[in-house]
């Protein structure tokens, strides 16, 4: 497989490991945003968030919880914003589910997540909208 993230669960590429149990591992980003700025990865290869089987989604979001507890605790950052992108169109450029997560530190210049997508959207609708996806659940 020529995944990136693969690559790295392998030790094919090396990475600067921050974390590791045996579903998922954490690593400093290469190309960060902010001091500390980490992504945690399914060991196994999935391309998409809605691809992941729940119980995994619930490991994979257990470590994100435990890495950015001692990130913060660390680093001593007040804040972190923690983000996925689920397809190309939301800008995920390396298709192996991987999670984001940046300390946030005062007066970094950075803004919240709906700083990401500055568009429009029709609010008359959230009523009808909210049932329509409500009846989608099975």
């Amino acid at each position: 497989m020529d995944c990136l993230f693969c690559k790295i669960v392998s030790g094919e590429i090396p990475s600067y490991k921050i974390f590791e149990d045996y579903f998922t591992l954490a690593f400093l980003d290469i190309n960060p945003v902010s001091r500390g700025h980490a992504v945690v990865i399914p060991k196994i290869h999935v391309s998409a968030f809605t691809e992941m089987k729940p119980d995994d989604a619930a490991l994979l979001f257990s470590s994100v919880n435990k890495v950015t507890k001692t990130l913060l605790e660390t680093l001593g950052a007040p804040a972190a914003n923690i983000g996925l992108n689920n397809g190309e169109l939301a800008g995920q450029v390396v298709p192996h589910v991987h999670v984001h997560i940046i300390p946030r530190y005062e007066n970094d210049g950075g803004g919240s997540m709906h700083s990401i997508v500055s568009s429009e959207v029709d609010t008359g609708d959230l009523e009808d909208l909210a049932k329509q996806v409500l009846g989608n659940f099975q």
